[in-house]
């Protein structure tokens, strides 16, 4: 179903052809670009709230700048779906997130306009002030770089890093702070409380309107006169918040708030702010979900990305099922944490934004002071969780995989060489999904294998998290657990704990031929392979190794003793994972074997649904069974 765009809407193909409307045309398209996001997202899915609450600031920005050729760049890009339809992808727009259509995320070789790829938080300001820095040196003083970031975005660290940079730099850069006390989950921490100090001051946004006025009337009388009013303007900030302004303190001159919502206002704002030289910053305060009463007035969280909904009334569609359905693993994870930590007081929670997402929450809402969001983190997650376990406390650090790489540092330095116990969990681990290669998390296994005192262990199925969290709560030293997004196999998951060794796997099927060796979530698919080949006398035995850190060398002298064909199965990269983990111990122990490794290739593999991925690189149930089928065909021959 193809969704027709509004009168306005359907004349612009690119922003010269929404530079061709006058300015009172824009309120309405506006509507008509709100509009066809609601159509589309509601029958398509997608990410919601976030670019809904940025219409009015998106079409003022493609209204005023002169994109392509300045440079936009917006963070994260959940908040992108508006300047997609506006560059030129309207008509594909249905396409996006699924298997090969259009990324749900900016993506350079995707459009022009798409100045930086982004899916990951808090990089936008960083990224443009490079570009900033770049036509400055070239000599390009008309060229403009904007930076479009969350509030929530700015509680991370590269955002400061990159603000305390452009305040000495010079250059033409706008951050644009689009403030609305969310990221996914509510916003946390000192800053959220800084900037809702800033937009709840009446007597600071009464005065800022008349030190703007000021400003716009002096600075034609040459730079001194501008100095004196930047002056007097910092002077009224601080007084009248009774604070130094942040971002002034970094030497960005700052502006706001503003109401992100009038896209009139707004084209005549960022058409001043061209024209004032120097690093600025522009406080929007917008609404999440502006314009769409059940995601404006209702949970933030839930209408971030909604799935299916009927968009006349708000109903969220979900399947019904007809049989007892297993959970998902982030939710056995968040129940289990609960059930673990009231027997053991030592035990704590920590999740860097994603609270919900995660099922942090669980332990949150239960027990709020031994679990901490600490904001769009990741470094400081794991080092926090560093000093938990320095104090003989046990953390239970949830990071997605894709974001642990973020702190890949601090695991090295903070956790693994002082052998701390801190047990990371790694969500979302494989394949993503329809948020693609940004959140994909492929690389976890192969960059924490190679960590010394660092423990890398994946379960088959929810029994198994169970366990792995277990073993991990009484392991004296680092413990990584991975596993993937979505349902696990168990609808009767509330299995009794117990402890597994560190380093055991186990015999899933005893087999002939070949043997099959899998790491975490991924074996179930092995499970249903094994089935179907039963069905056409084949026979292979199927081994879950649980750990790719320390192997299991008892069972693997037992597999390469008896079988000469073997085939390894992960949902993480070929290079350096779990597969070339078995070689590397087949190879130091004197073993020759036929050895097939299924996995992720070494390119990006682009979005889809899960299942779409695993049978585009192979190791779908399907996949695996004709990889069988190919080595003993090969053994025939033999």
């Amino acid at each position: 179903m193809i969704i027709n765009p509004g009168k306005l809407l359907a004349q612009i193909d690119s922003p010269a052809d929404l530079k061709k409307f006058s300015k009172d045309q824009l309120i309405q398209i506006s509507d008509e670009l709100r509009q066809f996001i609601v159509d589309n997202v509601s029958i398509y899915g997608g990410h919601f709230g976030a670019s809904l609450g940025v219409v009015e600031l998106t079409v003022a920005l493609h209204y005023v700048l002169n994109t392509p050729e300045d440079q936009l760049v917006w963070d994260v890009g959940h908040q992108a779906y508006g300047h997609k339809i506006l560059t030129g992808r309207k008509n594909q727009f249905h396409t996006n997130r699924i298997y090969g259509g259009i990324s749900g995320f900016p993506k350079r070789n995707e459009s022009e306009y798409d100045t930086f790829g982004v899916g990951h938080s808090s990089t936008s300001i960083s990224a443009a002030l490079g570009m900033a820095m770049a036509s400055k040196y070239k000599g390009d003083k008309l060229k403009q770089h904007v930076a479009v970031i969350g509030d929530g975005s700015m509680t991370g660290g590269m955002a400061f890093e990159a603000m305390n940079h452009a305040g000495v730099s010079d250059t033409n850069l706008i951050i644009i702070l689009n403030d609305n006390c969310m990221s996914i989950d509510p916003n946390v921490g000192a800053l959220k409380d800084y900037l809702t100090d800033i937009t709840t001051s009446h007597t600071y946004n009464k005065v800022k309107d008349e030190v703007w006025n000021l400003l716009g009337k002096f600075s034609k009388f040459g730079t001194s006169a501008q100095e004196v009013i930047s002056k007097v303007e910092g002077a009224i900030k601080a007084t009248v918040l009774k604070q130094s302004n942040l971002f002034e303190s970094l030497n960005l001159r700052y502006f706001g708030p503003v109401d992100g919502h009038d896209v009139n206002h707004l084209v005549e704002v960022l058409s001043d702010l061209k024209n004032i030289p120097g690093p600025k910053i522009l406080h929007c305060v917008t609404v999440k979900g502006k314009g769409y009463a059940p995601a404006e007035n209702g949970n933030k969280t839930t209408w971030h990305a909604p799935g299916l909904f009927d968009k006349v009334t708000g109903e969220i569609y979900k399947k019904k099922p007809t049989a007892p359905q297993a959970p998902k693993y982030q939710d056995v994870f968040g129940h289990t944490l609960v059930e673990l930590a009231k027997e053991n007081d030592k035990i704590m929670g920590v999740t860097p934004a994603m609270p919900s997402g995660s099922s942090m929450n669980i332990m949150m809402n239960e027990m709020p002071e031994r679990a901490f969001d600490v904001g769009i983190a990741e470094q400081h997650a794991v080092t926090f969780s560093a000093g938990l376990a320095t104090q003989g406390l046990i953390p239970f650090c949830n990071i997605y995989s894709t974001f642990m790489q973020r702190a890949y540092d601090q695991v090295v330095h903070d956790v693994a060489l002082q052998n701390l116990q801190v047990v990371l969990c790694l969500d979302r681990a494989g394949f993503a999904g329809a948020d693609g290669p940004t959140h994909h998390g492929a690389y976890d296994i192969p960059y924490f294998r190679c960590i010394p005192n660092m423990v890398v262990s994946a379960p088959m199925n929810e029994e198994e998290l169970r366990n792995l969290m277990f073993t991990a709560s009484t392991f004296k030293g680092p413990f990584s657990i991975r596993y993937p997004r979505g349902q696990g196999v168990m609808p009767e998951w509330r299995t009794p704990m117990r402890n597994i060794p560190i380093g055991q796997g186990r015999i899933v099927k005893e087999g002939e031929e070949v043997a099959i060796l899998t790491i975490g979530h991924i074996g179930n698919y092995a499970v249903e392979a094994c089935e179907s080949l039963e069905k056409e006398g084949l026979s292979p035995a199927h081994y879950d190794m649980r750990f790719v850190k320390p192997l299991d060398g008892e069972l693997l002298h037992e597999i390469f003793g008896k079988f000469k064909k073997v085939i390894t199965i992960e949902d993480g990269a070929l290079m350096g994972g779990f597969g070339s983990a078995v070689v590397e111990w087949m190879t130091d122990n004197g073993y020759s074997a036929q050895l097939k490794r299924l996995g992720i290739p070494d390119r990006v593999v682009e979005h889809g649904e899960q299942i779409e991925l695993h049978r585009e690189c192979g190791f779908d149930p399907e996949g695996i069974a004709e990889a069988v089928r190919e080595m003993v065909e090969v053994q025939v021959r033999d």
